[in-house]
Parts: C-alpha cells; sequence; structure tokens
C-alpha cells in the first residue's frame, strides 16, 4: 500500500508578500520565472519549441492553484510539468507540493542529502530571528522547519550530475542552506537556477522583499546554518560565470549586474553574508 503524503506538522499559510506578487518573467525563450508571494518557481523547457517543460520548487503552503494556473498560462489548458525539481525542501519551496504531485502525476527529484527532509524523517534546524535584519528575520521563528513526507514518489537526482528530461542542463550540488541543497546550470547559455544558494534581493528586510529592490545577498540569514559551506557554494557558483540567474527570491538578474554581484560577493561573503549575530554563525570565522 502506497504511504500517506503530508506537510509538516507546523505547515500553514504564511501572511506574505511583495510587489512581484503574481509577476510572470521570461528570462530566456525556454526559462520562465514566476514569483509567489515572496518566492520565486521556474519553468524550464528543453528548447524554446516545445511544450514540454518542468516545474523548479513548489512555491508557498495554499499557493497551488496560483501554481496550476500558471503552468496554464504559460504552455496551455491542460499542460502538466514532466517533473518536478527541488533546489531544496525548506517550506516556501515544497508548500504545494503535495497538492501538485497529487493533481499531476509526476515525479519529484531531489538531493539524495535532501531526502531524509522530503520523506518526512528529519526536520530541519530551526529559523534563528535573533539574526540582524528587518521585520522579516524577526518573524522567521514562525517559519515552520519540520519535514514534508512525500514517500516514494520523490527519488534521488542522478549522481552523475545529469538533470532528468533536460539534455543540456546539470546541476550542481551547493550546499549551506540547506544539506542537499543543488542549483541548476546550462553552459550553453550559462543560464543558473540558483534556488537559495544566493538571492537578489535582501530577504531579511520587509520593506526590501515587498519593493523586491535589487540586491545580491547570501542565503536567507535566519535559515542557513552552515556558513563555511554557503561560502564554498557561492564560490562554486562564480566559477561557473552565470550570465543570467533566477534565485529563489528577489527578480532574475543578468549581464554586468550579476557579474559583479556575484564577484563582490565572494570577495565580501563575511561583511555581505554572514551575520554579525545568530547562533548558526557564531562558528565561522573569516581566514
Amino acid at each position: 500500500m502506497e504511504k500517506e503524503m503530508h506537510l509538516g506538522g507546523d505547515y500553514k499559510i504564511i501572511p506574505a508578500t511583495s510587489l512581484a506578487d503574481g509577476l510572470s518573467v521570461q528570462v530566456l525563450p525556454d526559462i520562465y520565472s514566476k514569483t509567489i508571494q515572496i518566492v520565486n518557481i521556474a519553468f524550464i523547457s528543453d528548447s524554446p519549441n516545445t511544450k514540454e517543460f518542468v516545474l523548479v520548487d513548489a512555491g508557498m503552503p495554499g499557493s497551488a492553484r496560483q501554481i496550476i494556473a500558471a503552468v496554464q498560462e504559460t504552455f496551455g489548458e491542460g499542460a502538466r510539468p514532466q517533473a518536478i525539481f527541488l533546489t531544496h525542501g525548506h517550506f516556501d519551496h515544497v508548500g504545494a507540493i503535495l497538492e501538485l504531485i497529487t493533481h499531476w502525476q509526476v515525479p519529484v527529484f531531489a538531493h539524495k542529502e535532501e531526502l531524509p527532509f522530503l520523506q518526512g524523517n528529519k526536520s530541519y534546524p530551526e529559523p534563528d530571528p535573533s539574526v540582524e535584519g528587518g521585520m522579516v528575520a524577526k518573524l522567521s521563528g514562525m517559519f515552520p522547519n519540520e519535514p514534508v513526507d512525500l514517500g516514494n514518489h520523490v527519488q534521488q537526482l542522478p549522481p552523475d550530475g545529469t538533470v532528468p528530461f533536460l539534455k543540456e542542463w546539470k546541476w550542481h550540488h551547493t550546499p549551506g542552506h540547506t544539506p542537499g541543497h543543488v542549483s541548476f546550470f546550462r553552459e550553453r547559455d550559462r543560464a543558473l537556477i540558483a534556488g537559495d544558494a544566493f538571492v537578489t534581493v535582501k530577504q531579511e528586510y520587509l520593506y526590501k522583499v515587498l519593493t523586491q529592490e535589487q540586491e545580491i545577498s547570501g542565503p536567507p540569514r535566519y535559515f542557513t546554518p552552515d556558513w563555511f559551506q554557503a561560502e564554498d557554494s557561492v564560490k562554486k557558483i562564480n566559477q561557473l560565470q552565470p550570465a543570467v540567474a533566477v534565485t529563489g527570491h528577489g527578480l532574475p538578474m543578468a549581464g554586468d549586474q550579476l557579474k559583479e554581484g556575484l564577484r563582490s560577493l565572494v570577495e565580501n561573503f563575511q561583511e555581505i553574508a554572514v551575520p554579525d549575530n545568530g547562533k548558526y554563525a557564531a562558528s565561522y570565522k573569516k581566514v
């Protein structure tokens, strides 16, 4: 008998939004970004000439109807992805996953180190509202951290770095924000789906979240337990030299703004990304 799926016991609707809520951006001919309240999902086709596509991440709790509508608006009535890929399993990236699996009956893929958080076996570290920042950081203590249980609906990404259904893409392990965090990259046009390995908005500040003021920053401070790994992941991404990036929070970014922002983040990681306060940053020391 198939095991019943369920969300974490602390999952709830989070009344957070931004001016970008509902915004759809055609980033490239075969890449679309959609903002769901304060987080982004992405649609990727294997080429601009096909209606076949995958979904990256699954939005906020309660957003399934909005995501399904976005798919139909972009790809037509009755469209569904070939699969759902998760950059990681935090509540704002898997909030609608149960409804989407049930509606579309498609497989879900994630890194093997993320599976314990997606099969009901392990909770994420609790968010840390003591990090400096604005209202979002202070309210982060109410954010869910318990695991979802997708049972056998979720499977491990191929160990060789390939991405099912997307021949030109590779996944890269970019931990720190979570143990199994991944980013997706296409060499041909240096397109990057970064998840929360870095973001293009200061996610800790309510005003900047509301206005979506662009500024490259590290992963959300209140939910990042390993700053050593987070720094290494930013360096790895910078070495890829992405030309365009969709991040988990903030508007897509490209060109010199992205290049210079990443360079600055690498060179000034402690000052830009790591909080001065907070239990997860206490052990971090810049060498």
